[in-house]
């Protein structure tokens, strides 16, 4: 019995010296990026104003698969030059295809809600910020298709970078063999459960870039980069001890838009009806601490 007590007390000796002994670790502040869309945002043109279908076309709000973005900058205000804020993420780019392009092998793709970037706070600069900008590359969603009186589901995988470099690249078991650049615009498209699939490219200029800063901080022609405002202005102080969650809330309100032949609201290729537009309609940046 004297053995278990001069263990016991030996026990709680050690135990209080083992815990003060230790050192407490803090996990380091990021900045985590995700998309989401939403289908009931406002629908927005170019200049950042509200815009409906125009006559003669039609629209669909299409199903998100995965998004793409090779540019990512934060604005101090409205006459912040594109590429003078602070420049968060660039991604790779190649002269493979001859003039320089987004390299498609290298992009990152992710889901809705996924992490994108993860980036450590202490390494962006202090400041605060209004705007955010972000260059989109790439979407794949879901649409419906007609055919002979037919509804079909199908999936699309847009690419509305300013220019692309894509050696190969799939729709489920339909691959497409490029090799080569494409401009903004490219497409291409299989049915989800037929052994159907094309690809083709959107007029040049047609793809839709909401950019509310036009008058003040505009954008290179046949780029990507949608502009969107904080509803309170971002500060990064440098003294974060909790992540800054920054969600990229992009439009795609009717963003899958066609030429109508058949004037029913349903997209029928085999009608002779065109893709005109693929760009997303609008940018909501929102953060939380």
């Amino acid at each position: 019995m004297k053995k278990w007590i001069a263990f016991g007390i030996a026990l709680l000796v050690f135990v209080p010296f083992y815990s003060c002994d230790q050192e407490e670790t803090v996990a380091e502040p990021y900045l985590v990026v995700r998309f989401q869309f939403d289908p009931n945002q406002v629908r927005l043109n170019n200049l950042g104003q509200p815009a409906a279908v125009p006559s003669g076309h039609a629209a669909q709000s299409p199903t998100f698969n995965t998004i793409g973005a090779h540019y990512l900058e934060l604005a101090q205000n409205a006459n912040t030059q594109l590429g003078q804020g602070l420049v968060v993420y660039h991604a790779p780019e190649t002269n493979a295809g001859g003039a320089t392009a987004i390299d498609f092998n290298q992009s990152k793709i992710v889901a809705e809600g996924a992490v994108f970037l993860k980036i450590p706070l202490r390494t962006l600069a202090q400041g605060t910020y209004e705007w955010v900008r972000v260059s989109l590359s790439y979407q794949n969603y879901g649409i419906s298709v007609r055919h002979a009186g037919a509804d079909y589901a199908g999936t699309l995988a847009s690419f509305v970078g300013y220019n692309t470099y894509i050696t190969s690249h799939a729709i489920g078991n339909n691959f497409f063999a490029v090799d080569g650049n494409r401009t903004q615009g490219y497409w291409a498209f299989a049915l989800n459960d037929f052994p159907y699939s094309s690809s083709g490219q959107a007029p040049a200029g047609a793809t839709t870039v909401p950019n509310p800063l036009a008058a003040t901080s505009p954008i290179p022609a046949g780029s990507c980069v949608v502009t969107g405002k904080f509803p309170v202005a971002l500060q990064i102080t440098g003294n974060e001890t909790r992540d800054i969650e920054l969600t990229l809330s992009l439009s795609n309100n009717n963003s899958f838009e066609w030429v109508e032949v058949v004037s029913d609201g349903k997209f029928e290729p085999a009608a002779g009806e065109t893709v005109v537009d693929m760009g997303l309609r609008g940018l909501l940046p929102t953060f939380e601490k």
